[in-house]
């Protein structure tokens, strides 16, 4: 059995020592220059005027992210209730009584003491991460 091992190990070694790219390397210096194309597109600077948006879309745009950040970083007051709930009365399932999960569940979770403590950490992080009700 141990020579078996060995021999398997000496032919991992050479295998890998032997083992080459899947596409192909060219090897040496590449020192080209590199110049313009005359076979590339030429952009006409009318046509992209096209495609430019005003400054004040720009801002419109930006004060629309900011307002929907700070929507979202923000605890409501239902998240601060579920977190109280889950903290202090979280082994009875309050929380999810709270967030009108499915009764079965719910006494699932009581009898199983939180799926052992994992389902009440799963329901903490999702807590947090605002997305439990």
């Amino acid at each position: 059995m141990k020579r078996l091992t060995k021999l398997f190990l000496v032919l991992c070694i050479i295998g890998l020592g032997t083992a080459e790219a899947s596409f192909p390397v060219k090897k040496g210096n590449n020192t080209e220059a590199v110049t313009e194309d005359s076979t590339a597109p030429k952009v006409d600077v009318e046509e992209m005027d096209a495609f430019t948006i005003s400054d004040q879309e720009v801002l419109d745009r930006a004060e629309d992210i900011i307002d929907s950040t700070e929507k979202t970083s923000k605890f409501s007051e239902e998240d601060w209730i579920l977190l109280a709930l889950w903290f202090f009365l979280g082994g009875f399932a309050a929380h999810r009584w709270y967030a009108g999960r499915p009764v079965g569940w719910n006494i699932l979770f009581i009898l199983t003491l939180g799926g052992c403590g994992i389902w009440a950490l799963i329901d903490l992080v999702k807590i947090l991460q605002r997305d439990f009700m």
